[in-house]
């Protein structure tokens, strides 16, 4: 079982196929980055256009049980995320309405400060707000993860502590291996998995020691000190793959509607667009490359698996479904 824990990729039946021929049983895709309720409704009704136009190739899934089904059916199962929480707005029974229309995970900020939390890029970090431990508890109760990528260090910690289930960082770095601002600091990092957390390790160039020259042995090695360090069972890959889409994307996800300006993030002014992905994982056919990468740094058959999708699916199992 291969799971990425996160993508954004322009989707098209080239991009489907393409995960068939890497081996992707499952994908959490991105429905909304700055999008509110009405029009994250429209996102998910483009991707039930996608799921009648592909049903060759793809299927949602909203259980663990649903991706296992996939897999038997040599479909890739899609499982619906979002970057903000702009599609709650601040009506917190919209929770309940979005996970019922399939969403599994939700960021509680996306960079900058939310009606939930703080985002990385925010100069103060004043932890979950009021209306965050709320929706959390919410979140918690009907079973939509709460993503803690895009989040700064205490709002993450205290996400964490706070939650009555496992949280995730679906796609980011450890810090101590490249100082990115949206890489995680082992106390986030410790936090998180003593929860019984999930942490995506992205391919995204501005995340990687190396950037796009980071190498493939580099970037497994990175993942085998993560396991030395916290253990085999919290670990996958969350890829962050944006693949087919242009550069004015990237304006998109870092400006949205909330400045007049142009944020350039984590890229330069001189090149804001997206960076070259690095020559090992450019599309989603590159994923085996990976668990090769994988099993050259000492991982058996086993781990190679856990961390290539199985300890996802584990996650799913005890997390996308209301509490008992």
């Amino acid at each position: 079982m291969w799971i990425d824990g996160l993508q954004y990729c322009r989707w098209e039946r080239r991009i489907f196929e393409e995960m068939r021929v890497g081996g992707v049983d499952a994908v959490h895709v991105t429905l909304s980055y700055h999008e509110m309720f009405r029009e994250t409704v429209l996102r998910i009704e483009e991707w039930n256009r996608f799921f009648e136009k592909n049903a060759d190739l793809i299927v949602q899934a909203r259980t663990g049980a649903d991706v296992r089904r996939a897999k038997a059916d040599g479909r890739t199962a899609s499982v619906f995320g979002a970057q903000t929480p702009s599609p709650i707005e601040d009506d917190i029974g919209l929770v309940e309405i979005l996970h019922t229309l399939g969403l599994r995970f939700m960021q509680l900020t996306y960079n900058n400060q939310s009606l939930l939390a703080t985002g990385c890029y925010e100069a103060e970090d004043m932890g979950l707000t009021r209306m965050g431990r709320e929706v959390v508890a919410e979140m918690n109760r009907v079973g939509l993860v709460v993503d803690m990528s895009h989040s700064a260090d205490r709002s993450t910690i205290e996400a964490a502590e706070h939650s009555a289930r496992p949280i995730a960082i679906t796609h980011a770095n450890p810090h101590r291996w490249h100082p990115a601002r949206r890489n995680k600091r082992d106390a986030v990092i410790e936090a998180v998995v003593a929860g019984g957390g999930m942490m995506g390790f992205s391919v995204y160039p501005h995340h990687l020691a190396g950037g796009s020259d980071c190498s493939l042995d580099a970037f497994c090695g990175m993942v085998a000190d993560m396991v030395a360090s916290y253990g085999l069972a919290h670990f996958g890959i969350g890829s962050d793959l944006c693949q087919g889409q242009p550069d004015s994307v990237v304006e998109w996800m870092r400006v949205g509607r909330w400045t007049k300006g142009v944020d350039f993030g984590e890229g330069s002014a001189a090149a804001p667009g997206f960076p070259p992905q690095p020559a090992w994982f450019r599309t989603n056919a590159d994923m085996p490359k990976i668990a090769k990468g994988l099993a050259a740094v000492g991982f058996n058959k086993r781990e190679v698996m856990a961390l290539m999708g199985g300890n996802w699916l584990t996650f799913f199992d005890k997390n996308f479904g209301a509490m008992t």
